[in-house]
């Protein structure tokens, strides 16, 4: 469970601050392993999504059961407003682990987005949705008698990251960052002020100045 999503201090990050600016401000900060390893492709290559980290774990299982959906049905409908859906798998191809269905619910609970360090599914129908959808790839199988989730709202290792229940994460499509609670509040001043400089510098830039001499007066590149 999300512990009230605390969603005043995930509104001040700024929507103008990218994966690749809150990565730097963590960098800045000492924390440089926050970033999800490998690739994850959004659905939508303009897909941005913001909140707080509402964890599932899925295992290897070679065994049916009469309600195989029993855990995900419980999961996603406890899921609370700002919740961000992060599924660890261990990367496992298998299966896929999140389709149409399932985030059609989500966004009916306020869900923000998910994000899958193994696969999706029905993306042809996903993407119309709005649901930022974020994954290392894509297959048409049922996770059922070949998955299945052993843990929810509890730690999860997610493509090398530890990802603690209602931790604010970033994904877009440079990749996925998520921040520890310990240091949330500077890492978002960090990268609110980052973004901000960073237009000032394009700007400049565009305006004709020096690598440079804009790294001399902003010290952002």
């Amino acid at each position: 469970m999300v512990d009230g999503l605390r969603r005043e201090q995930m509104e001040e990050l700024s929507p103008e601050v990218s994966a690749a600016q809150l990565s730097d401000a963590l960098d800045a900060l000492g924390h440089r392993d926050r970033v999800l390893a490998g690739q994850f492709v959004p659905l939508t290559r303009e897909a941005r999504a913001v909140g707080r980290a509402a964890t599932l774990q899925f295992d290897a299982s070679d065994h049916d059961t009469a309600e195989p959906y029993d855990a995900a049905i419980k999961f996603i409908d406890a899921l609370e407003p700002g919740s961000l859906v992060v599924i660890a798998t261990g990367g496992s191809e298998r299966s896929a682990y999140w389709g149409e269905l399932f985030s059609c619910a989500a966004i009916g609970r306020g869900a923000t987005g998910v994000v899958c360090d193994g696969y999706l599914r029905d993306t042809p129908k996903l993407a119309p949705l709005g649901f930022p959808a974020f994954a290392r790839g894509t297959r048409p199988i049922d996770y059922r008698a070949r998955m299945e989730i052993t843990t929810a709202g509890r730690p999860v290792k997610c493509a090398g990251v530890v990802v603690e229940p209602g931790e604010l994460v970033l994904a877009d499509a440079d990749g996925v960052v998520v921040v520890p609670r310990a240091i949330e509040a500077e890492a978002i001043r960090h990268a609110n002020d980052r973004a901000r400089r960073e237009t000032t510098v394009l700007d400049e830039l565009r305006a004709g100045a020096t690598l440079r001499s804009v790294w001399d007066r902003h010290r952002v590149l």
